[in-house]
């Protein structure tokens, strides 16, 4: 991964941007960000987003772009720290799944299910972290409440 970000780096990220804009993936976002909350459990979950319902296809949605997006960033694809300065969303979307994915990864008997989302909001921590100590704390706390 090149250390500077180039426009193609730029010209990545714009794509993505563009993905998000989509009119099933803005209701997708909507969905997700209005209503999954405090989901700890994939009982939680299918309750809120039964198998095959409308949710549930935005669940995936949301959290398959996002793991789809980071691997870009994790593999050198787009460079990283213009990839985390783009946007807060994938850290938003990996804290509010984060804790029924190691039971989706369980259930699907695939612990590789959003491993990229995982791995770049890890990185994204210490990103933060390193730039202004706290920031991660703050942000998790206003997205988890």
């Amino acid at each position: 991964m090149s250390p500077t970000a180039t426009p193609a780096d730029a010209d990545v990220i714009m794509r993505l941007y563009d993905l998000r804009r989509e009119e099933r993936m803005r209701k997708a976002r909507s969905w997700f960000l209005g209503n999954f909350k405090n989901i700890r459990t994939t009982e939680e979950l299918f309750k809120l987003a039964p198998a095959g319902s409308d949710e549930n296809a935005s669940f995936r949605m949301v959290v398959s772009y996002w793991d789809m997006a980071a691997g870009f960033a994790n593999s050198g694809a787009v460079n990283q720290d213009l990839f985390f300065r783009s946007s807060n969303e994938m850290l938003f979307v990996w804290l509010r799944a984060s804790e029924v994915v190691p039971q989706l990864r369980i259930m699907r008997n695939n612990p590789l299910a959003y491993s990229d989302l995982e791995a770049a909001a890890n990185a994204m921590t210490e990103w933060m972290e390193e730039r202004a100590p706290g920031a991660y704390e703050g942000f998790r706390k206003m997205v988890l409440g």
